[in-house]
């Protein structure tokens, strides 16, 4: 049994951790938001999954590092910056960040690099996703690790192929370039499907996520998985064994 505490826990995917945690058989060590002692939690826990706010990422780093323990970061909207930030701590203690901590996701990412990898260039990849009218970064973080993995797949950098919010004459399609589309309405839980098309057919990928209780399920699992590492830089595929 693990003490977990969470960074982020007054929002709804707070509360959905919360009974993950419970669920799992794991005890609920405390949860802090905007304006609590990171630190004081940290040092009440066995392990800390954070859900918060990039603003915060360095604090909560910070106290982990100072309370010796793991760190699961599900925050998404992380920038260049935040990622340094995270192999910072990544010497000091174990730290898995991932933009979704869903299973499904995980081995989703998994099939998409695989597929890129064996069906080459050829084929076009589009990237769509839909969130609840409430999210405030696009693409999504599991967006942009579906395109990670397309583009590791195929040798190359996300950054150096990706293709966002097409709009008026954009000219054809540029091979090897990996587009996203972002939908926003409602009250979706999250929604990703990655197409590869050829000449002919098309092969799809969709992971639909019905609510939030699959990514905290994830987290915790990840968090239970991190104990007893050494410290370093951990991803989700390593939970499952890929």
């Amino acid at each position: 049994m693990a003490r977990i505490g969470i960074i982020g826990s007054a929002g709804r995917m707070g509360q959905a951790l919360v009974d993950a945690i419970i669920a799992a058989g794991h005890e609920h060590a405390g949860g802090i938001d905007q304006g609590g002692d990171p630190v004081a939690l940290a040092q009440a826990c066995d392990v800390l999954v954070d859900f918060s706010a990039p603003a915060a990422l360095e604090f909560n780093l910070d106290a982990a590092i100072h309370a010796g323990i793991p760190i699961v970061v599900g925050t998404t909207g992380l920038a260049e910056r935040h990622h340094w930030l995270v192999d910072a701590a990544a010497v000091s203690v174990p730290v898995l960040q991932t933009g979704n901590t869903s299973l499904g996701v995980t081995l989703l990412a998994h099939l998409v690099r695989e597929a890129a990898v064996r069906l080459g260039e050829d084929w076009d990849i589009e990237i769509v996703e839909t969130h609840h009218r409430m999210k405030v970064d696009a693409p999504s973080g599991t967006a942009l690790l579906l395109g990670e993995a397309a583009a590791a797949g195929r040798g190359g950098r996300l950054d150096e192929v990706s293709v966002r919010g097409r709009d008026g004459v954009t000219g054809a399609r540029k091979a090897g370039t990996i587009g996203f589309a972002a939908l926003r309405g409602g009250t979706v839980a999250g929604d990703h499907t990655v197409h590869f098309l050829a000449d002919n057919e098309r092969l799809s990928f969709s992971h639909l996520a019905e609510n939030r209780a699959i990514f905290a399920r994830g987290a915790v699992r990840a968090a239970a998985w991190l104990l007893g590492k050494e410290p370093g830089r951990y991803q989700m595929p390593e939970v499952l064994g890929l």
